[in-house]
């Protein structure tokens, strides 16, 4: 294997890419709008929610209760009647319309148990779930204090001191915009390496390059380099402009262990970048195989749920797969601040995964060079 082959293969590939504008726009949209969009729209987020009430009570309690519902969380409520209630929701109109009953303040004091209805269009999923959580607490909270006031509450007989460890605010931002980052250095630097090969075989370069004096390994060799470092540069860009300049999210580890860390992994995706290529006969092929990799592979590697909660036998069989560890390191050095003594399991994890992926990717390729000779 020669440098200067592998290098000059290398640029060849950079000087490719730079002319597929599609590639290019893919790029700058994964690593600057993707990532914004992932983290200011979390669907767990419950962001100007429009509430209607119905206050048949028009007691202090009652409108104390509709004054807590304020942005960003709801839009201002909008008072409306019983007979419009039904009617507005099945326009789309409110995602929650609470009823306040007559005589709500006056029961209370009484010392009964009042209920208050919440209607809930649970055609918006995302909102209803856990909208209806904010308003139960929010309700609560409120008549909790007003009694309080008249007459006296029996208090806990434990006082809970929650402390919010990484991120105090429970801002979601935070875990959106870079687990956003982590998701994309797997998938581009599987897109490109693989599309790359198809395109040469496509445009029929392979074939100049069968008659050159290189070797499979330096082919190989200058696509995993190329592609690795363009997401890698990207990657980089991504969490200190995009992240920590545009959206303001803190990064608590180094961010140069990580960047080690992703270009283990890019070892990994771009050898597996390159199997799939060598699979799939034609881009829509790939772009099919694509979406049977990289759905299971982004959604079980504890990017978007903890792996704690999945089936043991799931948390085991994604042990193969080079972004579990990726993740876990990810978020173990952005996230605590972890150093290379705590992360240096998944360093080894993902070296020895790759050097697998690495060596049945070159295999493949070298099948697939000796079937067009």
């Amino acid at each position: 294997m020669r440098p200067a082959n592998i290098l000059h293969l290398g640029v060849k590939e950079l000087r490719s890419l730079v002319r597929d504008p599609i590639m290019l726009v893919l790029i700058v949209y994964a690593f600057t709008l993707s990532v914004y969009t992932a983290a200011t729209a979390m669907p767990e987020t419950l962001n100007k929610a429009p509430i209607a009430v119905v206050n048949e009570d028009r007691s202090p309690l009652s409108w104390r209760i509709v004054s807590a519902f304020y942005p960003p969380y709801f839009v201002p409520p909008e008072m409306i009647d019983q007979a419009q209630m039904d009617a507005r929701m099945d326009a789309g109109l409110d995602t929650f319309a609470l009823d306040i009953p007559p005589n709500f303040q006056r029961d209370l004091l009484a010392g009964r148990r009042p209920t208050i209805q919440l209607n809930v269009d649970a055609t918006r999923m995302s909102q209803a779930f856990t909208g209806s959580g904010y308003i139960q607490a929010i309700v609560t909270d409120e008549v909790r204090s007003f009694a309080q006031r008249y007459r006296e509450v029996p208090e806990l007989p434990v006082d809970l001191a929650l402390r919010v460890r990484f991120n105090p605010q429970l801002d979601k931002s935070w875990f959106g915009a870079i687990m956003q980052v982590i998701n994309n250095v797997t998938m581009l630097s599987i897109v490109l390496t693989g599309a790359a090969l198809i395109r040469e075989r496509e445009h029929g370069t392979i074939e100049h390059l069968l008659v050159m004096p290189v070797t499979p390994l330096e082919i190989m060799t200058s696509k995993v380099w190329a592609m690795g470092l363009v997401v890698l540069a990207a990657t980089a860009f991504a969490l200190t402009a995009v992240v920590q300049g545009w959206l303001s999210v803190p990064i608590q580890g180094s961010l140069a262990l990580f960047l080690a860390g992703a270009a283990l992994h890019l070892f990994a995706t771009t050898s597996m970048g390159i199997f799939l290529g060598t699979v799939a006969r034609s881009m829509p092929q790939f772009a099919l195989l694509l979406m049977l990799v990289l759905l299971p592979l982004q959604m079980l590697s504890g990017g978007s749920t903890p792996r704690e909660s999945m089936p043991e036998a799931v948390q085991y069989i994604m042990l193969a797969a080079p972004n579990t560890h990726f993740v876990m390191l990810a978020q173990a050095i952005l996230y605590r601040g972890a150093g290379f003594t705590a992360v240096w399991p998944q360093f080894l994890a993902i070296a020895a995964i790759g050097s697998v992926l690495f060596a049945l990717a070159l295999a493949r390729f070298r099948r697939s060079l000796a079937t067009m000779a």
